[in-house]
């Protein structure tokens, strides 16, 4: 009766269907008055009430709703005025779209390794990577982790470095009471549909900077004024059509009416695993830091150690652990020195000279931490997950505690499995 799934065995239960994006009710009556209005495009009162209501969600002092979350890091690092011959640290351990912000401004993206307690950016990495040509440092809260903001900070203040926070795994976060994407000088975040508060498609940049919020304004609005901005205030600005339209604004505001309970329900869900997870043998969690005050995230992410389930490797797990939830559970980003999506080579347009196209190529870094966490040690439960009750969400740990029951089992059927494989003629 206690057979694994993958072994023959009956599943102790199936998780039930968490379909993504949830509907928060009110969105059809608010659509319908932006119909209604004529006002379709930028500007809108429901644009605006938004952007005030998340910019104080995240404690930013001004908040801009933008395309998408990689157009906001592209708007960013033109506000700070990046660009060719300049230099950018990135944690190697992220979604491809933070490195392409950087390539689309025609500066160098440095690529550097992440802590292995919750695969954020190294801060002594990040500064170990700093030369004369560095301008800027992007960190990102990646899944359930929070950068060390408190070093990152010094460490820029220290070198005279603008901080960029990606937070598009982190609607909600905080630090020491503080919203992420308002610690750094600008902060980014996606509303695309997999994200914990979406529209869809959507991004948004926060900053406390009365200068910055200016020249962002106009970065994303064909370099027009902010109205209401005054002539000191604001100059002229070369730029395109960044904007995000009235009616993803009226989706959002409607979302953010329900995010607070389910930002609630999601950290009683990580305690709850946290709780029940680090009493089995080989599976851990990722740090959090007592500076974490409220934890948002995209994802909740499990540490698995293939030694301790007799060397059954990172994938097997996943394919057993998925196989009893009746769920996908798998594997996070691939490090992007190996991604097939960051590929600089194949656009010319980066071929700006033959020094900045070598320099671009991520195959040249090596970031040991990322490849073992792609490679065999860390799994991704999704968060809307997190959003049911404990007594279905117990079914995870009452899962990979029988396949570490049955580790040995598990590990010979992979073996035997790689054997045949390998027998086989090509």
């Amino acid at each position: 009766m206690d057979t694994p799934v993958v072994l023959g065995g009956s599943p102790l239960g199936r998780l039930p269907e968490s379909p993504w994006p949830l509907a928060a009710g009110p969105e059809r009556e608010r659509l319908a008055r932006v119909v209604e209005s004529g006002v379709w495009a930028f500007d809108g009162p429901f644009e605006q009430a938004f952007e005030e209501a998340f910019a104080a969600e995240q404690t930013a002092r001004f908040g801009l709703c933008v395309a998408n979350g990689t157009v906001a890091l592209q708007l960013a690092l033109e506000a700070l005025e990046i660009g060719f011959g300049d230099e950018v640290i990135v944690p190697g351990f992220t979604w491809q779209a933070t490195v392409a912000a950087v390539l689309d401004v025609n500066a160098t993206p440095v690529l550097v390794d992440v802590e292995p307690e919750n695969y954020c950016i190294d801060p002594q990495a990040a500064e170990a990577a700093v030369t004369d040509r560095t301008r800027a440092i992007i960190v990102v809260h990646l899944y359930d982790g929070i950068a060390d903001m408190d070093r990152i900070l010094e460490i820029a203040a220290r070198r005279r470095l603008a901080v960029i926070e990606d937070c598009a795994h982190s609607h909600g976060s905080r630090w020491n009471d503080r919203g992420v994407g308002s610690l750094g000088d600008i902060g980014t975040f996606s509303f695309q549909s997999s994200k914990s508060l979406t529209a869809g498609e959507g991004g948004f940049i926060t900053t406390s900077s009365a200068t910055l919020r200016e020249r962002l304004y106009s970065l994303r609005n064909c370099g027009r004024r902010r109205p209401g901005s005054s002539d000191a205030e604001w100059q002229p600005i070369q730029s395109g059509n960044y904007r995000m339209s009235e009616w993803q604004s009226a989706v959002l505001l409607s979302q953010l009416e329900h995010f607070p309970g389910q930002l609630a329900t999601r950290q009683d869900g990580v305690r709850y695993l946290d709780s029940e997870l680090t009493t089995i043998p080989g599976i851990s969690t990722t740090l959090r830091r007592p500076q974490v005050t409220r934890q948002g995230l995209y994802g909740y992410v499990l540490r698995y150690d293939e030694e301790a389930f007799g060397g059954l490797s990172g994938r097997g797990f996943q394919e057993a652990l998925s196989a009893e939830l009746g769920t996908t559970i798998g594997p996070p980003y691939e490090p992007l020195n190996a991604s097939p999506l960051l590929q600089p080579h194949t656009k010319p347009r980066h071929h700006l000279n033959d020094d900045y196209w070598r320099r671009i190529d991520p195959r040249q870094y090596r970031l040991p931490v990322a490849e073992h966490a792609y490679r065999s040690e860390a799994s991704i439960i999704p968060h809307e997950l997190l959003l049911l009750p404990t007594s279905e969400l117990a079914l995870i740990p009452a899962a990979i505690r029988r396949l570490s029951r049955h580790a040995s089992a598990l590990a010979d059927r992979q073996r035997s499995s790689r054997a045949v494989a390998a027998a086989s003629p090509a």
